[in-house]
């Protein structure tokens, strides 16, 4: 695998774990969760630009991509940032905040995570030969501007129902919000499976094992650190509400009428 496209998947990681461990250091010694979103999402947007100007080619496929990358990661990072600042806490920090080993451990997920997610653009950015645009890459950039959407405007009005003194301690049902669960979530998914759609079209042999992108983030999301939290937390506060059984049997947990 001595290709440009590898290289730059190794050097990627390289990247990737020396600046969360480095940030895990700070995170530590200060005992203090912060900064983790932004660190993230700050990786996200350095190594997609990185991975541009290392691969040196600049195709517009290539520019597209990395600029829906960068997007994406400015606005979550300034999102889960300033929604951290808020609370002045994290939830699924609770036990790792004190705790130096399952800091780490978080941290380094973390960077894979990153590095996961991103593999179909930096592979892509690695790509010597360009082909020419095809419906598979404005079906992908589609399918992305269709997820963000739903991700931004989800998150809004989720904080504009937070925001109204008089949702104390209720849970939104309306909105994209009253088709699914967690349609935030559904949005993210959507946004990385359609990167990778439009980074297949120039991709060949081994190179498309980073379809394993969107399947990662779809398995985060729905069976470690997204909904089942999500779920159990809500279970916690509202299981014994009526409203809220009704409300889980009529709202789909991710796809909006189907699942």
């Amino acid at each position: 695998m001595g290709s440009a496209a590898s290289s730059l998947l190794v050097r990627s990681a390289a990247w990737d774990l020396g600046i969360q461990w480095g940030c895990f250091a700070v995170a530590a010694l200060l005992k203090t969760e912060k900064f983790y979103d932004l660190a993230g999402s700050g990786t996200f947007l350095f190594l997609a630009l990185q991975t541009l100007r290392w691969g040196g080619t600049w195709y517009l496929r290539q520019r597209i991509q990395t600029g829906l990358v960068s997007v994406w990661a400015l606005r979550l990072g300034l999102y889960l940032f300033s929604r951290v600042l808020a609370d002045s806490f994290d939830r699924r920090f609770n036990k790792a905040r004190n705790s130096p080993a399952l800091f780490f451990v978080y941290w380094t997920i973390q960077a894979l995570w990153v590095w996961i997610t991103l593999s179909p653009t930096i592979v892509l950015n690695g790509v010597k030969k360009d082909k020419p645009l095809c419906v598979r890459d404005y079906v992908g950039w589609g399918m992305w501007v269709v997820g963000f959407l739903m991700e931004v405007i989800a998150d809004r009005q989720k904080a504009v129902f937070k925001g109204n003194p008089d949702n104390v301690g209720k849970f939104i049902t309306t909105g994209l919000w009253s088709i699914s669960r967690h349609p935030n979530y559904f949005g993210e998914i959507l946004c990385w499976l359609g990167l990778y759609i439009s980074a297949s079209s120039a991709l060949s042999g081994w190179q498309h094992l980073t379809a394993v992108s969107p399947i990662f983030v779809t398995f985060l999301l729905t069976r470690v650190s997204g909904i089942p939290l999500l779920e159990k937390h809500g279970m916690k506060r509202w299981g014994s509400d009526p409203k809220y059984q009704e409300y889980l049997k009529k709202t789909a947990v991710l796809v909006p009428f189907l699942w």
